[in-house]
């Protein structure tokens, strides 16, 4: 059987009255929901208090997003200033434009400058949130479907993406806000589709590496920023929307490249082994024992590496 080509979504966005409901915010908030879900269970397996959590989430949503948009922005700024530009666009998020690595990178930044005030290791949250991470990030490429945006080079392969012509109500083209017309302007790769099965592959290879190596210091983090670096360096590469280049490559290549040999060089030279739950959080798990234990969270693929860990009654945990 010959697979037909996978159709793009009608339009991204509704309007409930006045107020629009966009498909990609919501594939975001869903990705956010999701990871905040998993970091609070593998933080807390690994001995971490899950306020903790909800404090990260406080500092790392809006400096990600802030991050993502100044990013994008700096590495497409012909898109915004200029003649015949208007450099107000710059700042409306809603019409597209998150590029990640400004995301990780201040989202990061933002809850390193949380733990430092707190007292905490930063490395052990770093390698319970790594997995949701991704995860997110491969929920979240399901906003670029909704907004026709990403895609690669046309192509005739039977998995191709139709790209619609989207039109307001008064006809005019509208590629983000529009309603499809039927027509359909080209078939392309679907360059979102491969960057969601490569996250999900990271996210299992993630989970699957700290159970079996019991990975910490940091390093389930740095594997993550490598494994995702190395598919995103292809995909890159089968992209054909309108990028500024260095040396005949995108900037997003490089940068991923950049990032790839990084990670590996980091995850060979931090310290193997995982933190005990006295070191993740010594305050909260004052009056612990040190014996190792093997249980497991089967859901999150993690190992407590003290004992049970017994939450706290006291009201300022």
């Amino acid at each position: 059987m010959i697979l037909a080509n996978i159709p793009s979504p009608p339009q991204g966005v509704w309007h409930l009255g006045p107020i629009p409901i966009r498909a990609y915010a919501l594939c975001i908030i869903t990705g956010v929901i999701v990871a905040l879900w998993l970091t609070n269970r593998r933080y807390t397996a690994r001995g971490g208090n899950p306020d903790v959590v909800w404090d990260a989430a406080i500092v790392a949503i809006p400096a990600g997003i802030i991050g993502g948009r100044l990013y994008h922005v700096i590495t497409d700024y012909d898109k915004y200033f200029g003649e015949g530009k208007n450099p107000w666009q710059a700042l409306n998020v809603s019409g597209g434009g998150l590029g990640i690595w400004g995301a990780i990178a201040l989202g990061t930044l933002a809850v390193w400058l949380l733990f430092r005030h707190k007292g905490l290791p930063l490395a052990p949250f770093a390698d319970a949130a790594a997995p949701a991470v991704i995860l997110a990030q491969g929920i979240g490429r399901l906003g670029n479907w909704f907004n026709q945006e990403l895609y690669g080079r046309p192509t005739d392969v039977p998995w191709a993406l139709d790209i619609y012509y989207r039109a307001d109500p008064e006809g005019n083209f509208a590629p983000l806000t529009g309603r499809s017309t039927g027509e359909v302007i080209a078939s392309v790769h679907p360059t979102f589709l491969y960057e969601l099965i490569w996250n999900l592959f990271v996210f299992a290879l993630l989970l699957w590496a700290d159970r079996r190596f019991r990975l910490g210091h940091g390093r389930v983090f740095a594997l993550y920023v490598a494994g995702y670096s190395f598919g995103r360096s292809i995909v890159e590469l089968m992209r054909a929307d309108e990028a500024n280049l260095i040396l005949g490559l995108r900037v997003n290549t490089w940068v991923s490249a950049i990032w790839f040999v990084v990670a590996l060089v980091i995850f060979f030279t931090l310290s193997r082994g995982r933190e005990t739950p006295r070191e993740v959080d010594p305050e909260f798990n004052a009056g612990e024992g040190t014996e190792p234990d093997s249980a497991a969270a089967p859901a999150t693929g993690e190992y407590r590496s003290g004992v049970t860990i017994h939450t706290p009654s006291s009201p300022d945990r």
